[in-house]
């Protein structure tokens, strides 16, 4: 029987009862003799059995030396928790912990009966564990007494501060004994984390396991190079392939959770969907799917599936990439349990590469680069998982005997196989084609990212460019071509780096491209078999030298003066009036078609106003009538002051 030194005997029994061989790295950490009555700040890599952890160190402190605790009245000890399945799934772990122990635990969680809640109180519990927001309801309603508490837990401290229950939290630990043993147990220890520490904790001991440090060792990292169009068939193939007992698929929206949902429903797979839309009892159904095996995925966000525990979880997919490291660890350590091998695959489209690189060396992992499944390749590992299934290894029993031999002689063995293999076949759902991502495109990538700032267009040829093929690009100075764009357009659709292009020789219609023989063959493959570029642009390739002089023609009138241009020195023909100096410098009076002399400046007044007598000459014009009799129809004041007093009409608009 194994020993468990440190451990009160109850909860000795109850981990010899679970099959518990030995303790990870922060359950030894929280048996220490030193940290019996202190509080701590403990920081693990998620799926290293904090729960049982706190657990051990809550033990002694609840028991005092006890082997079974008394009637239940107001609560010992308080576990808080950020989400409701994190706190349900707490509460399970610690009612077979302390099953031996005769302790009551209630739960206080969102999204439940709060009145069902409020009698188990009445009733009383040892241990409560719940959300925030709703323990601050019962306490602020006096349901939840505090007075004889003497421990709390925050589970997922840095998680909570993400999800704004700060106030909440605060709330909760003014509202406890000064006294009490405080234990905060976090993925990261980011600033808030320790400010919060300090103001509620008394000379906390800091503990950081080994694991914290390094890559989890029972979960092995693959990256899936996709193209970008092919992410959810890879998803299907990946599925597929490792046919795990449970798989959990990470998306970044409730949208993407619901489509996939859809998808994955509609070839076959028994699947749920998990996102923070859906109310508390259909996520709960969703968990109990997963764990009776009903359903064998789950499409999730991360919020939703924070600090979820599933049995037999052998296989995490990031539909979507991890916003940081911190959710790429957090997301992968659903997997890799207890002991138990897991699997944690990316689906990275070839244009995130980099962003996949960074994300991964931030996080410390190292993972393995390689392409989806294909469906060949998914076949294939159906037939040997179909040649190992353990059914075949089982004699037939007494009762099949006598369909087994009516079924042979109608149909024989061959039939019988290929009738099994079918149905087989038939339920499983048929893997995708995926679209090869070939070493080319991995080298253009490459080739992209080493690649030096694209340099001006050369003027002409270099000298150390050696023999060159030219090219003619159907964009030219009219069309507003640009070698600042122009060459990243080539370089993007040829397959060819910048070195690779020499000379660049704008024209009005078309711009000439040199490109070095070497290269010149693939560039033109590349291309593809319309030869075009991006908006459709074409390329040709030439066969010698272009002829630039035929392009650059000098214009028919350059060099000569203005005089001898036809249309030049029209004005010098009009005659001067006594102001002009010049040419244009004004006009003399002349007449018009009817005879009559205009003003030596026609265009004095604008067009399209009454009086406008321009170039034209045939519009009228108009005269504005006079208002007559307005100040003689006003009646006169007779009053006092004579004719220089204000009229009484003086102060009002005219009618």
């Amino acid at each position: 029987m194994t020993e468990f030194n440190g451990v009160v005997p109850a909860i000795a029994k109850a981990l010899q009862k679970r099959g518990y061989a030995e303790l990870t790295p922060v359950q030894k950490s929280m048996l220490d003799p030193d940290l019996a009555a202190s509080d701590a700040l403990v920081s693990a890599q998620t799926g290293s059995g904090k729960t049982v952890a706190f657990g051990l160190a809550l033990a002694p402190t609840l028991l005092e030396g006890r082997e079974r605790f008394g009637n239940a009245g107001a609560p010992l000890a308080l576990v808080i928790a950020p989400t409701r399945e994190l706190a349900l799934q707490v509460k399970r772990e610690l009612e077979w912990l302390y099953e031996m122990t005769g302790a009551v635990i209630a739960s206080c969680v969102g999204g439940m009966d709060i009145r069902s809640e409020r009698r188990s109180l009445e009733r009383g519990a040892h241990i409560v564990v719940g959300t925030p927001g709703r323990l601050c309801d019962h306490i602020r309603r006096n349901a939840l007494d505090m007075s004889e508490l003497k421990a709390a837990v925050l589970d997922e401290a840095d998680e909570m501060l993400d999800l704004g229950f700060r106030e909440d939290l605060e709330f909760i630990l003014d509202s406890a004994p000064d006294e009490r043993r405080t234990l905060m147990f976090s993925a990261t220890v980011p600033a808030a984390i320790a400010k919060l520490a300090k103001s509620y904790q008394r000379d906390a001991v800091r503990i950081s396991t080994a694991a914290e440090e390094k890559q989890h060792i029972d979960i092995e990292y693959r990256a899936l190079m996709v193209a970008p169009s092919d992410r959810e068939n890879a998803i299907i193939n990946v599925l597929r392939y490792y046919e795990a007992t449970n798989a959990i698929v990470f998306c970044s929206t409730r949208a993407a959770v619901n489509h996939l949902t859809a998808r994955f429903n509609n070839r076959n797979f028994a699947v749920v969907a998990l996102s923070g839309e859906l109310t508390q009892n259909e996520r709960s159904h969703a968990l109990q799917a997963m764990r009776d095996g009903r359903a064998r995925v789950c499409i999730a966000t991360d919020v939703a599936a924070r600090g979820i525990d599933l049995p037999g979880l052998d296989l995490v997919i990031h539909a979507d990439l991890p916003t940081n490291p911190e959710t790429l660890l957090h997301r992968s350590g659903r997997t890799g349990r207890a002991g138990r091998k897991g699997i944690s695959a990316m689906i990275v489209p070839l244009n995130a590469r980099r962003k996949a690189e960074r994300l991964l060396e931030n996080a410390g992992i190292s993972a393995a680069w390689a392409r989806p499944p294909s469906a060949e390749e998914v076949n294939e590992r159906d037939d040997e998982r179909l040649l190992a299934d353990p059914i075949f290894s089982e004699a037939p029993q007494e009762e099949e005997q006598g369909l087994v031999q009516q079924l042979l002689s109608s149909h024989g063995a061959e039939k019988l196989a290929a009738a099994f293999l079918r149905l087989y076949r038939t339920n499983h759902s048929a893997p995708e084609d995926l679209i090869e991502v070939t070493v080319q495109d991995e080298r253009s990538r490459k080739r992209r990212d080493n690649a030096e700032p694209y340099a001006p267009a050369q003027k002409g040829p270099r000298e150390d460019f050696g023999p060159s093929v030219w090219f003619s690009v159907s964009v030219g100075r009219k069309q507003n071509a640009e070698p600042r764009w122009l060459i990243p357009m080539l370089c993007r659709n040829g397959n060819v780096t910048k070195r690779e292009i020499g000379a660049i020789k704008m024209q009005p219609e078309e711009t000439y491209v040199e490109i070095a023989t070497a290269s010149a063959d693939s560039f033109q493959e590349a291309l593809g078999p319309n030869k075009t570029l991006e908006r459709g642009i074409r390329v040709t390739r030439l066969s010698g030298t272009p002829d630039f002089s035929r392009a650059a023609a000098p214009k028919p009138y350059a060099g000569k003066s203005r005089d001898e241009r036809p249309g030049e020195g029209f004005r010098d023909e009009r005659p001067k009036n006594k102001f002009g100096k010049g040419p244009g410098g004004g006009y003399a009076a002349v007449e018009n078609a009817g005879g009559e002399k205009r003003d030596s400046k026609p265009w004095s007044k604008k067009p399209g106003k009454p009086g406008f007598d321009g170039p034209k000459g045939d519009k009228p014009r108009y005269d504005k009538p006079k208002f007559e009799g307005a100040k003689s129809e006003r009646p006169k004041y007779e009053g006092k002051g004579g004719a220089g007093a204000k009229s009484k009409f003086s102060k009002k608009k005219p009618g």
